[in-house]
């Protein structure tokens, strides 16, 4: 029986048991997409990376990233995490590579400071807007909020893509995002699909935080059943930079953003988002953030 290699880490963090954790499945050749959905199940966490040789050979690997129901296109957090581990495993003290994903080649760049690494990687698509028909009463109403709860300054409801969808909500400080609770029945009847078997998640957000270095606090919700909290979403950072450069119009040049989440859920995490604007636009933004590892194994599979 071949034995596989897997690395788990917490990402977006410098603290073991902090973040958002990862499995990070070494040596998969051999392994079909049955297989690795049922792995990725087996470790049952938000998502798990399958690390592959490279299409390409200038690249570094191909990875593929499941949920414990479904593959992603790409998600922040196991690419973060992917090319940490990587690193560390090549012995690197810092480095720039590609990973090959679903959503298209990702360049990475890999650094250490102070003893912690750290990881940023250049969003392969930028954000997009998308058509939202449902109501925002009725989205504050899914979560809980009143509608003056809803929005903050000229931040209103809207949703973005930058290859995962979210409804990005912005709500009026801490307290009424540390209330929400997600009614799976109403968010259904209300929100739109990123596939055919899942909902889009709702990306809760202010402009108060707990970190006095953090930008914005957020929470994203899993709408399912049961729903879950994530704690640390690069991907919606990805799609909010969207959000951002419509409401907030940053000036021309290199914008650094931290996000903090995770903290309802004892889980606190630091995602940093950073955007090049040039003539109004964004022309590349990108997601960065430290990982740590936590337990190392073998699969017997």
């Amino acid at each position: 029986m071949k034995t596989r290699n897997y690395l788990l880490y917490d990402v977006f963090t410098t603290e073991r048991l902090a973040g958002n954790p990862l499995a990070v499945v070494l040596d998969c050749e051999g392994l079909d997409t049955a297989a690795m959905q049922a792995i990725a199940r087996e470790f049952n966490l938000s998502e798990s990376v399958f690390v592959m040789p490279p299409d390409n050979p200038k690249h570094k690997n191909r990875i593929r990233i499941f949920t414990p129901d479904y593959e992603m296109p790409f998600a922040g957090h196991p690419t973060v995490g992917a090319a940490i581990a990587l690193a560390e495993l090549a012995e690197e003290g810092a480095g720039i590579f590609v990973l090959e994903e679903n959503i298209g080649p990702v360049r990475c760049a890999v650094s250490r400071h102070d003893g912690s690494i750290f990881a940023e990687f250049d969003l392969a698509k930028l954000p997009e807007p998308l058509k939202l028909e449902a109501d925002p009463e009725a989205i504050g109403a899914a979560l809980g909020l009143t509608p003056h709860e809803i929005g903050f300054e000229n931040h209103l409801v809207s949703f973005w893509s930058a290859g995962v969808p979210y409804v990005t909500i912005p709500v009026a400080n801490l307290e009424a995002a540390g209330r929400i609770r997600l009614d799976n029945q109403a968010w259904s009847e209300l929100a739109p699909r990123k596939s055919e078997w899942a909902f889009a998640s709702p990306y809760v957000y202010c402009r108060e935080s707990v970190n006095h270095e953090s930008a914005f606090h957020v929470r994203m919700i899993v709408p399912g059943t049961p729903s879950y909290e994530d704690p640390a979403t690069g991907s919606a950072a990805a799609a909010f930079a969207g959000a951002i450069m419509h409401f907030d119009a940053p000036t021309d040049g290199i914008s650094q953003l931290w996000i903090e989440q995770g903290l309802e859920m004892g889980r606190p995490s630091r995602i940093r988002l950073e955007l090049t604007v040039q003539g109004g636009k964004l022309a590349s933004a990108r997601i960065g953030g430290n990982a740590v590892k936590v337990a190392e194994g073998k699969l017997f599979v």
